[in-house]
């Protein structure tokens, strides 16, 4: 992981909040190379010698922004995986409703999503250490946090597969990232039956891939 810089200082949370949240914002609205740390200071009412207290430069702060709502995020799919894949009650229900729930949380850190957009848009001028360090932590890692559940089920016998992790990264590009690509991180809306679609598409063709229970018919709510 990447040190501490010795320019960093801690204390006065509200200020350092503060900056961290105006970052988000102009990260997301103006990209990493375009932000400035003039911008970030006006936005969030501070001196950019105060930014300069608290973060070592403008990829420290940019670093520690881009963590901060990766770990968000990454905490509040684990809920999600938690409330829907611990205890599977019907196996293609229980894939969808999480599938559909994970897809919508995109849109419960819609300035962070910015951020993503902004990091993938301009990966090549990313310092390499900082993007390895948010793959790590991000949504590229999230069938690393998935697999575990997906052993636990075919310890039951609903599921068949020899790579685990292989397994949730078919399962997150056949219905998240479906849905991610076709609204970009939440930038533009879909139609709710869309989502549904594409993640109904996506969790019955990984059960073909992976399930070792014959198929059955769809439900009642037309999913």
């Amino acid at each position: 992981m990447r040190e501490e810089k010795p320019g960093r200082r801690r204390g006065m949370p509200e200020k350092r909040r503060a900056i961290m949240q105006a970052a988000r914002v102009v990260f997301g609205r103006e990209g990493y190379s375009r932000a400035s740390v003039d911008t970030i200071a006006d936005e969030a009412g501070v001196s950019k010698r105060t930014i300069y207290n608290h973060f070592a430069d403008k990829e420290d702060l940019f670093h520690s922004v881009a963590m901060e709502g990766a770990h968000q995020v990454t905490e509040a799919i684990a809920q999600i995986m938690e409330r829907h894949l611990r205890k599977i009650v019907d196996l293609r229900d229980d894939l969808i409703d999480f599938a559909t729930e994970r897809a919508a949380a995109v849109m419960d850190f819609p300035d962070h999503f910015a951020l993503v957009r902004a990091l993938e848009a301009e990966v090549t001028r990313i310092p390499p250490e900082m993007l390895k360090d948010w793959r790590e932590a991000g949504p590229q890692s999230g069938h690393v946090r998935l697999a575990p559940y997906l052993r636990r089920i075919a310890d039951r016998g609903l599921l068949r597969f020899d790579d685990a992790e292989e397994a949730a990264n078919h399962f997150n590009l056949l219905t998240i990232t479906g849905v991610n690509q076709r609204t970009f991180y939440g930038a533009v809306p879909i139609p709710e039956s869309e989502t549904a679609h594409i993640v109904t598409s996506g969790v019955d063709v990984f059960l073909r891939l992976y399930g070792t229970e014959p198929e059955r018919p769809a439900r009642s709510d037309g999913s």
